[in-house]
């Protein structure tokens, strides 16, 4: 699919987010950020909201999972609309196992890991997955500061993937915008989770569109 740009409804208006869905009717999926207050510090949106959510918009979801006991809780999102669902790697105990129930389920599975958390040990993984999730921010709030010291992660996730012939997507959430996506699109990222750089802008849709040609520039060039 090329470059995918998901903006994430953490910076939307949340008594708004069927509106907001429309703002940004040029982008690829929404991005919706799943926390429980016990694997990150902060407390968002849960299932019955994506169920809402997912009634309100045509967009697929990709729902990414802060939460603890992931095992648990992922197959449920997929029932609630999900067209992907993310679990971080730090908080799972069974992820083949989670990874399968997911696809079985008709999403897409995919495994996050923090900015310290390297990919290396999950080599025999990547098999069960449809997409790595690079955190460039410690994840549990949006807004925060782009942490370039993931950048040769995320070049070595695609490293990685050529080695063994996978087509998998690298997604980046955090600090994701204008200053920051070439760099993460010419390392192999190809899935951009964008929060306050698509919804602070005067125009979503249009910075939307701008995230998506700098990026395909970043890999063309």
């Amino acid at each position: 699919m090329g470059i995918q740009i998901a903006p994430s409804i953490l910076s939307a208006d949340f008594a708004r987010l069927a509106e907001e869905a429309v703002a940004v009717s040029n982008a690829d999926w929404l991005h919706v950020d799943v926390m429980d207050n016990h694997f990150v510090p902060n407390l968002t949106l849960g299932m019955p909201v994506v169920e809402s959510l997912a009634k309100a918009t045509d967009k697929p979801l990709d729902c990414h999972l802060m939460i603890e006991d992931p095992d648990r809780w992922a197959p449920g999102y997929v029932e609630a609309g999900a067209s992907s669902v993310t679990f971080h790697i730090e908080a799972c105990r069974a992820p083949i196992r989670t990874a399968r129930e997911i696809r079985s389920k008709g999403a897409r599975a995919a495994m996050a890991l923090r900015p310290a958390t390297p990919i290396e040990p999950y080599e025999d993984l990547l098999s069960e997955l449809d997409m790595i999730l690079i955190m460039t921010v410690e994840p549990g709030f949006g807004g925060q500061k782009f942490l370039d010291i993931c950048v040769p992660k995320i070049r070595r996730t695609r490293q990685l993937l050529d080695k063994h012939g996978l087509d998998l997507w690298i997604e980046i959430d955090g600090g994701v915008s204008a200053d920051t996506i070439e760099q993460c699109a010419e390392a192999g990222a190809d899935v951009f989770v964008a929060g306050s750089a698509v919804y602070a802008a005067d125009d979503p849709n249009a910075m939307v569109e701008n995230l998506r040609t700098l990026a395909e520039q970043a890999t063309t060039s």
